[in-house]
């Protein structure tokens, strides 16, 4: 590992994007990729590797990329199997949930700014009651 830090997942996610062509295009990795890189990188941690590969594949252009794929490719490039109809089927439902939570995650922000604001508003109101209250008992 040239660049990257031994222990960063990140840094070594991206020297490999940069370095290898199936994880710039996010292509579906061939199944036992990690003992390759492992031997390509001796020198980088067994977890940060796979910290790496999670990341990488748990994205969300990682898993568009597998829900469509029938071909796996190893770091050259070259099919290396086939994506199975359970596999495409599990990076669909991945990405379905990832939808639904971030809609839930809008829907709740949505909500809590319109409470906010219509606390605003009633104290606004209250604020004003009161001043209406002060002037008419301040001119008797």
């Amino acid at each position: 590992m040239e660049n990257a830090k031994p222990g960063n997942p990140r840094a070594l996610l991206k020297e490999l994007a940069e370095k290898f062509q199936v994880f710039r295009e996010s292509q579906p990795l061939a199944i036992g990729i990690n003992k390759q890189l492992a031997a390509l990188y001796p020198d980088v941690d067994v977890k940060v590797l796979r910290a790496a590969l999670y990341h990488h594949t748990s994205s969300s252009r990682y898993l568009k990329t597998m829900e469509k794929a029938t071909q796996r490719f190893d770091l050259e490039g070259k099919p290396q199997g086939d994506v199975t109809e359970d596999q495409r089927k599990h990076a669909a439902e991945q990405l379905a949930e990832r939808y639904k939570k971030q809609a839930e995650q809008r829907k709740a922000e949505a909500e809590a700014r319109r409470a906010a604001e219509d606390a605003r508003r009633a104290e606004e109101r209250r604020a004003a009651k009161l001043n209406q209250l002060a002037e008419k008992f301040a001119r008797r």
